[in-house]
């Protein structure tokens, strides 16, 4: 490591060529909640899960870039007006250095949910109603006037006026009333720290109720005891949830990656688990990601690499939409071939387990 690298880490930054030997596990109560499987250390590959390439397409990246232009140049003429909420800290942040998750408030869920399920429950119901009605219109001796008027006083004002009803103020306060429904979240819910090798679970309860006097507690210790299980749960109509968890080896510390990663295949889980290992591990570079492009140089490791194997600084950005989709099915290739279960846990040289 340079003198550059090592002033910019914190020693306890996450390497995984230098482990320090841990205590034995402990037994924790979470490990016996779940059906559980816990995933093996190291012998990672170049991994993500795919909306991780979604969200951030070149076409985004360009987009950006000029917006960034536009408001530089605004500021430079001093007639730049900052976009309402702009200075508004969400608590999410993932650069370099971090990759921090938080929630929308509840407030901002609500508004939210009433338009997403509002249309929907509109949609789905619209066709069976409209099919419903062309029957009862030919089968029957009434008029289609009087049937139409009689389904829509029994069947649409309830079962398509309510979800079209919550869809249109849903839709209108979205987009007109920003002031109802954009609320940041009381803090984040957790944080992977590269720089610092740490993981970050913040605490807003004591005893089991919210604290009142606004503090935020926060539990943390290095990455690497934690380990990751993939808990396999029954759904409503009894088929198995998958679900990615992180949890403390010596305490019942746990993050729950559900909603970064919706319940699904178990490779999708282990690609999850992949990245993360490659975004904490300072002996390798950042993962060559869409998101991560503008940080790429900010990162000592991550900035020799590239200097090394000579990487275009604007791969992505710069990347046509032929390209781009190849690497996407590259990345499906990989997702689907990744061969986490066949892996010895290299964690198992430095700590011994006992569950």
């Amino acid at each position: 490591m340079s003198i550059e690298q090592a002033s910019y880490y914190s020693t306890t930054a996450y390497r995984s060529d230098s482990i320090p030997k841990q205590q034995p596990s402990a037994g924790r109560s979470w490990t016996r909640s779940f059906t559980k499987m816990r995933l093996p250390w190291g012998m990672t590959q170049e991994v993500a899960p795919e909306d991780f390439l979604h969200e951030r397409e070149p076409s985004s990246l360009r987009l950006q870039e000029t917006w960034n232009k536009e408001r530089e140049a605004k500021k430079a003429l001093g007639t730049y007006i900052p976009a309402p909420y702009e200075h508004v800290d969400f608590h999410g942040k993932e650069d370099h250095e971090r990759f921090r998750f938080s929630l929308w408030s509840k407030r901002s869920h609500f508004w939210i949910y009433m338009h997403m399920f509002g249309k929907w429950f509109f949609l789905l119901g619209l066709l069976p109603g409209i099919f419903t009605l062309t029957v009862a219109v030919a089968k029957l001796e009434e008029t289609w006037i009087e049937i139409t008027q009689e389904s829509f006083r029994s069947f649409f004002v309830w079962y398509s006026g309510v979800p079209i009803a919550c869809w249109a103020i849903g839709s209108l306060v979205l987009r007109y009333l920003p002031s109802l429904w954009v609320k940041p979240s009381r803090g984040p819910i957790w944080e992977l720290n590269r720089r610092t090798g740490l993981v970050t679970v913040f605490d807003y309860k004591n005893n089991g109720e919210y604290k009142k006097n606004g503090t935020i507690g926060e539990v943390t210790a290095p990455f690497y005891e934690f380990d990751a299980y993939i808990s396999t749960t029954p759904d409503r109509q009894g088929l198995p949830v998958n679900v990615l968890y992180l949890a403390h080896r010596y305490r019942d510390i746990v993050i729950n990656f559900r909603p970064i990663m919706p319940p699904g295949e178990g490779e999708l889980l282990c690609a999850l688990w992949d990245f993360i290992q490659n975004y904490m591990d300072t002996s390798r570079p950042l993962p060559d990601l869409p998101r991560y492009e503008e940080f790429r140089h900010l990162d000592p490791v991550t900035a020799d690499f590239d200097r090394k194997v000579n990487r275009n600084p604007r791969l992505w950005i710069d990347m046509d939409d032929k390209d781009y989709k190849h690497c996407l099915r590259v990345l499906r290739t990989r997702i689907d071939e990744i061969d986490t279960f066949q892996r010895p846990n290299l964690m198992a040289r430095y700590v011994e387990y006992v569950d």
